[in-house]
């Protein structure tokens, strides 16, 4: 429903002294003049609790969680191009590798008007203050928001925001993941020295409530999924950063879980966007799950009029997705609107089922992850069907076993099973058959983390899912991936030199088909 952006207006307005710090578009503010409240704030009058509730927003903006700007940064792309999803609108074409630019700039801008002024300003005066713990949180938060940037758009602005410059330079991923790890390191360190529950933030933490122990976990599980992501391009650092992680400690359960606290002011933009009717379950979704027979489906999605679940091809053809909504399934009603039965859930940032099918992937790779793969690839399975469901043990048990296969999707296409691959892990099959299966399972659990599960399926080519039916995009054909955005027409005429730069940085043309840094396994 993009078009009238009044009506999304609703900000956290349980905080009633926020830091409103909003850059240009070319990020060239001087993030050093603040005013005063009801406004703003002067950064030197600022005491904890406020600092705090500048982190709060910090978390709840970088995650997108508002839903015009939820839908065009997440929604219409990553969504989609994991193949959780598929549109059910007309006028949508990014399902069809179609890249719209007034979306991406949207994802851009918004992230670098809201998420990343809160973060540089709430690390630069917990830093000033000497306030050791506070600052090695909003640390990992950082590479937690930035690495979903640059795994956007590759080369983004980095190390270089807020220098107050008319233009600002952009930083290669390469470096930015290598900081990433600088980052968590100089984190780690500060955390590891503290015990217990510090109170840092206090109640203003959306995520772990100030718990230093759980944010330790966290920054050593974040450690685990940036190192995987650099497998194929620098695999040395990848397994040493990887063990390190592992060793140093992970999640282990569900109470170890990351997500952003919702309220019914600061609400999960699925429960908003949802009720707009313009996305779909995906056929790939349906192969997998019903074919599967998997305890999560009716959890997910709900069964369309008269029974069962029906996911739609990615890229209809427009005449094709016009009125479709009520062909497919819905997504399952916990994500409704809170009137209409749905729980308002947190917003989903990390899991101990995807750091368990991490270390099962490393596992596979021979590095010393703490088990055997077939051990964290079932450990995975059951964390994640006990987060998601109510399934009993035996149940649990008789799936991880079970011989069951993605199916057959019944459509005018005649589309086939999306893959071959069982349930039960194949110890004796091949590297990628296994690692087929780690993924394959790992994106069941990620989901609705499209965000996350795109990075993965660019990364490893899993799951496999189905060739889109129709592309607009001539360097993006239906058989093949979309691997980026575009830099948004805003940089490209306020920043226009930086982002010439930048095209030396990417290695490639400013296009859909041109390959991330750590995008290189095909």
């Amino acid at each position: 429903m993009i078009g009238n952006k009044n009506k999304y207006g609703n900000r956290l307005a349980n905080y009633l002294l926020i830091l409103f710090v909003i850059g240009t578009t070319s990020c060239t503010k001087n993030f050093d003049t603040l005013n005063t409240p009801p406004d703003k704030i002067v950064a030197d009058n600022v005491g904890a609790s406020l600092i705090g509730q500048a982190f709060a927003q910090c978390q709840y903006e970088g995650m997108y969680g508002h839903a015009y700007e939820w839908q065009q940064a997440q929604n219409l792309y990553a969504d989609l191009y994991a193949q959780y999803f598929a549109t059910t609108v007309d006028y949508f074409d990014s399902d069809q590798h179609l890249e719209i630019k007034s979306w991406s700039s949207v994802a851009w801008n918004r992230f670098y008007s809201t998420a990343a002024p809160q973060l540089y300003f709430v690390e630069n005066l917990t830093k000033k203050n000497n306030m050791a713990i506070e600052n090695a949180i909003v640390k990992i938060w950082s590479v937690q928001l930035y690495h979903r940037i640059t795994d956007y758009w590759g080369p983004i602005i980095y190390s270089q925001f807020g220098n107050g410059k008319t233009s600002v330079s952009y930083d290669a991923q390469d470096a930015i993941y290598k900081d990433f790890i600088k980052k968590l390191d100089e984190a780690v360190a500060v955390l590891q020295q503290s015990t217990g529950n510090s109170g840092a933030f206090a109640t203003s933490d959306l995520v772990y409530g100030g718990n230093v122990k759980k944010w330790l976990t966290f920054a050593n599980s974040l450690r685990l999924r940036l190192a995987m992501r650099m497998v194929y391009v620098e695999p040395d650092l990848a397994k040493l950063e990887a063990e390190k992680a592992v060793a140093a400690g992970v999640m282990l359960n569900n109470a170890d879980n990351a997500a952003v606290t919702t309220t019914l002011i600061s609400r999960n933009p699925i429960s908003e966007v949802i009720g707009w009717g313009e996305f779909r379950m995906s056929a790939t979704m349906q192969s997998t799950l019903t074919g599967f027979n998997d305890p999560r489906l009716s959890v997910f999605f709900s069964p369309v009029s008269g029974g069962g679940y029906k996911g739609m091809r990615n890229g209809l053809p427009r005449t094709e997705r016009a009125n479709a909504s009520n062909l497919f399934s819905n997504l399952g009603s916990m994500y409704f609107d809170v009137v209409n039965g749905g729980t308002n859930p947190a917003i989903r940032v990390m899991s101990a089922s995807e750091v368990y099918f991490l270390r099962a992937e490393g596992a596979l790779r021979g590095w010393q992850m703490g088990g055997t793969a077939d051990q964290l690839y079932n450990d995975g399975i059951k964390t994640s069907l006990k987060e998601r469901t109510k399934v009993s043990d035996a149940e649990i048990n008789a799936y991880i076993s079970s011989s069951n296969k993605p199916g057959a999707v019944n459509d005018k296409w005649n589309t086939p099973a999306m893959s071959d691959i069982p349930v039960a892990y194949q110890s004796a099959a091949g590297f990628e058959k296994r690692l087929e299966q780690i993924i394959t399972q790992k994106w069941i659990a990620l989901y609705p983390d499209g965000w996350e599960a795109w990075a993965e399926r660019r990364r490893t080519g899993y799951p496999v899912g189905f060739p889109i039916v129709e592309s607009l995009n001539p360097g993006v054909p239906v058989d093949k991936q979309m691997r980026r955005l575009t830099f948004t027409v805003g940089e490209l005429t306020n920043n226009s030199e930086a982002v010439k730069a930048a095209l030396n940085l990417l290695g490639g043309a400013d296009v859909n088909e041109t390959k991330l840094w750590w995008d290189k396994k095909n």
